[in-house]
C-alpha cells in the first residue's frame, strides 16, 4: 500500500512540474489579484524598440478614466525601452476588471502595442 501511494504521489508531483513548464506569461499584462475596492494600483510595463529604426512614441491612451497612462520618454532608438507607467484606481468597481493601455507609435508594422492590466476588486 505504502509502494502505491508513494508512486500515486511521484505521478502527481512530475505532473505538476510539466504542467508548469507550460504556462506562458506574457509581458504586457500585469494580473494584480485580489484587491480591496477604491485601492489605486500601480504598475510600470517595459516597452522596448525591437526595430531597426527610430520609434516614436505618439500617444499612450487607456480604455477607461479610471487608467492612466504615460511614457517616460518618446524617442526610442533601436534597442532602446521606455517605461509605461500606468495607474488604475478601483473606486466604483466590483469583481473582475480588466483595462488597456494603448501605446500609439509612428512605425507603420507597430503602429499601436497594446498592454492590460487585470484584477479582482473585492468589497
Amino acid at each position: 500500500m505504502r509502494r502505491i501511494l508513494s508512486l500515486l504521489f511521484l505521478g502527481l508531483m512530475i505532473f505538476q512540474i510539466v504542467s508548469a513548464q507550460d504556462v506562458t506569461v506574457d509581458p504586457n499584462e500585469w494580473d494584480f489579484g485580489q484587491i480591496k475596492q477604491d485601492q489605486i494600483l500601480k504598475h510600470d510595463f517595459t516597452f522596448k524598440n525591437n526595430t531597426n529604426t527610430v520609434l516614436n512614441i505618439l500617444t499612450v491612451n487607456t480604455s477607461c478614466g479610471c487608467t492612466a497612462s504615460q511614457a517616460d520618454k518618446k524617442l526610442l532608438n533601436p534597442g532602446d525601452s521606455a517605461t509605461i507607467n500606468v495607474s488604475f484606481n478601483s473606486h466604483g468597481y466590483a469583481g473582475p476588471v480588466k483595462q488597456f493601455i494603448y501605446v500609439n507609435t509612428d512605425n507603420a508594422d507597430l503602429p499601436i502595442v497594446k498592454f492590460s492590466i487585470k484584477c479582482e476588486v473585492i468589497k
